[in-house]
């Protein structure tokens, strides 16, 4: 083996065994509490509609996994994820894109932006149970639009907050270096606000991918679709089928970890010079 190959060999299992090292123990702690679950639910004998246990919830997650992969069979559940999934996501474009142009718009001008966080964060601060009864009057309770509108409200006034902090907390060495060079208020924009709100930005995204989700869920709960899945949770619980319940609470945990690690990987890519991921390769 040539010199190269064996150092890009050996580079390679380190990187594997600090990244094993590192997530240890996560999955250690993940599957202690899923054992410890299990013991106390059999020890303790608690019934299924206060408590199911992982084994149950896990059997009917496979049930309709199978379900979803047979030719001839329709799972209900992984219908329900897609629909919501797809709310969601429309919800999360239309607010954070708003969120991010509005704060361009608004950065540039002092007063304004200054004047609008106190209504931003006014509005970031009602509960969603008050906006879902309001959409659905506007745009129909079985809309997927209600929903999406619900969640853009939600993910756009933690974007556009934070996108202002980004665009305006310049280092002023480097604002007055740009300024001697006698650049140009949209090369100002591009060549340094921007990159320098990108750690912002992500940060918002990150945190708005895991509230698009429970927004879109939270807002099923008053109404919408059969094939959703918050319109699902509350029939299965409501039918005493709390495994099929949990199931659906499993696969809302997947979705938004999955739509947490796409944002994690879209910024490790738009952003390998930032100082954390230098540091983490």
């Amino acid at each position: 083996m040539a010199p190269t190959e064996l150092q890009r060999t050996t580079s390679l299992i380190a990187s594997i065994r600090r990244r094993l090292t590192y997530y240890l123990p996560t999955i250690a702690i993940a599957v202690g509490v899923i054992l410890l679950w299990e013991v106390i639910v059999v020890i303790f004998d608690i019934q299924q509609f206060l408590l199911p246990k992982p084994s149950a919830i896990f059997a009917e997650f496979m049930l309709q996994v199978d379900l979803w992969l047979a030719p001839d069979e329709r799972s209900i559940l992984f219908e329900s994820s897609g629909a919501t999934f797809w709310e969601a996501f429309g919800g999360f474009i239309i607010g954070c894109g708003g969120g991010i142009l509005v704060a361009l718009i608004t950065s540039r001008w002092t007063i304004v932006s200054e004047a609008t966080m106190p209504f931003a964060i006014a509005a970031n601060s009602v509960p969603i149970i008050a906006f879902a009864p309001i959409m659905n009057n506007w745009f129909g309770i079985t809309n997927p639009a209600s929903k999406m509108a619900i969640v853009a409200v939600i993910v756009f006034f933690p974007t556009m907050i934070n996108t202002v902090r980004g665009l305006t907390l310049v280092d002023v060495e480097q604002l007055e270096l740009m300024r001697s060079y006698a650049a140009t208020p949209a090369r100002i924009m591009f060549s340094l606000r921007i990159p320098n709100a990108l750690p912002f930005i992500f940060s918002a995204l990150r945190v708005a991918s895991a509230l698009s989700l429970i927004g879109a869920v939270v807002a099923e709960f008053f109404g919408g679709p059969r094939a959703t899945l918050g319109v699902y949770i509350t029939q299965e619980a409501g039918a005493f089928d709390f495994a099929k319940a949990w199931t659906a609470i499993l696969m809302a945990s997947i979705i938004g970890i999955s739509f947490y690690l796409v944002v994690l990987l879209a910024e490790r890519r738009l952003m390998p010079w930032h100082v954390a991921f230098r540091q983490a390769g």
